[in-house]
């Protein structure tokens, strides 16, 4: 593990020692959607010794019960619908000693309306449990991401998004959009209880290993790749000339995980939103290149004489063929619609790039990066590690 990181996050790992052992937490992190893209990377990362900040104690909640894959990692894993106002404060207001909250779900709705008040429900549900009982609780970290530019899905081609590449100091778009409600609700916590900061981390799409994401788009497309092996057929980019072509960046799970914690620990982190990508620039047919040779397939260049045919058009029936290979491969026991998310492909390779700015996040210290190709090879050996895809 590197950390690319200067000033108090040194002061805080010095304090840590200075604790000495394990067993004496500096700080104790309550991880909102742990099994999710970021939530499963920060579960690696928090525990680890050389994590700045810590020791860190972990609590990680999530709706479903622990998958094999997540529960390696040293936390507290907690079964909890935080829709659920009720479960929430039960489960959730005993914990009187978390000083930092990773909010790293989300729910998705057909309006952007639903949206706002279902997602800022979950977020109010979790502050109203915890900060009456929690005294120590120091940080709100939210996991955003390129919407907060762009707008929701809902808005695409309705209103104008800010150009790229994409700066922190935009004003906010003229539409509502849960990224703003998540926001508005962590500024209003704060300046109900003194000393309690917050920050935003805006995501380009993430490069990481979760089969529980909403929006995995790595793991779909090796589940795709799969069914192409399978089925022996070519392995197309179901998207547009201009999304083969373009430039574009990428945000790795686990430099998304290291930013929250940096901005946790090091004051001028804190009270901003940031952007996180991986700092440097891919065209999705060089990604297309490399995972065909991971799946042995043949790569294919982009036909532009071919009609568009969506990846939720060419995946709509391939349900049985995927227990088909599950069975054949002795993979873990999933259904297609529990692994890929062929819908949000779609969105990524209907559009051209959307570029961000990193300049921000580096002035303020953290100078993390990630080199996007091997990134991505890293989300394929863990999709086939946990026996996920073949």
């Amino acid at each position: 593990m590197s950390w690319w990181w200067k000033g108090a996050v040194g002061a805080a790992m010095a304090t840590s020692a200075e604790n000495g052992g394990s067993k004496n937490f500096q700080h104790v992190a309550l991880i909102i959607g742990v099994t999710g893209i970021v939530g499963n990377s920060l579960a690696e990362i928090l525990p680890l010794s050389d994590t700045p900040g810590g020791p860190w104690k972990v609590y990680g909640v999530a709706r479903r019960p622990q998958p094999p894959w997540n529960a390696e990692h040293p936390v507290e894993y907690i079964q909890c619908d935080v829709a659920d106002g009720k479960e929430t404060s039960a489960k959730l207001s005993p914990l009187t000693d978390i000083t930092h909250i990773f909010w790293v779900t989300w729910a998705n709705f057909p309006t952007e309306a639903e949206c706002c008040k279902v997602n800022g429900g979950m977020l109010q549900n979790v502050l109203d449990a915890v900060m009456p009982n929690a005294p120590n609780l120091s940080h709100i970290c939210l996991q955003t991401g390129h919407k907060h530019y762009i707008g929701p899905f809902e808005a695409f081609g309705k209103i104008k998004p800010h150009e790229t590449p994409f700066v922190e100091d935009e004003p906010r778009l003229d539409v509502i959009n849960f990224y703003y409600t998540l926001e508005d609700i962590a500024i209003e916590a704060c300046k109900k209880k003194q000393g309690l900061t917050w920050s935003s981390h805006r995501a380009a799409v993430i490069f990481g290993f979760s089969p529980y994401s909403k929006m995995n788009l790595i793991g779909s497309l090796c589940v795709y790749a799969a069914i192409c092996k399978h089925e022996n057929v070519p392995f197309k980019f179901p998207g547009t000339k201009a999304a083969w072509n373009c430039y574009s960046v990428a945000s790795d799970a686990d430099l998304i995980a290291e930013q929250q914690i940096w901005s946790s620990v090091d004051p001028i982190g804190k009270n901003e939103g940031f952007n996180c990508s991986n700092g440097d620039l891919f065209k999705w047919k060089h990604v297309w290149k490399i995972l065909a040779e991971q799946f042995e397939l043949e790569y294919v260049e982009f036909d532009e004489n071919e009609p568009y045919v969506s990846l939720t058009e060419r995946m709509k029936d391939k349900g049985p063929v995927w227990d088909e290979i599950v069975k054949k491969n002795n993979l873990e026991a999933t259904k297609l619609e529990e692994v890929a998310t062929f819908w949000f492909a779609d969105v990524i390779f209907g559009f051209e790039c959307m570029l961000d700015s990193m300049n921000k996040s580096k002035e303020h210290g953290f100078l993390g990066f990630r080199n996007t190709k091997y990134s991505l090879i890293s989300v394929i050996d863990k999709m086939k590690s946990h026996k996920i895809v073949p």
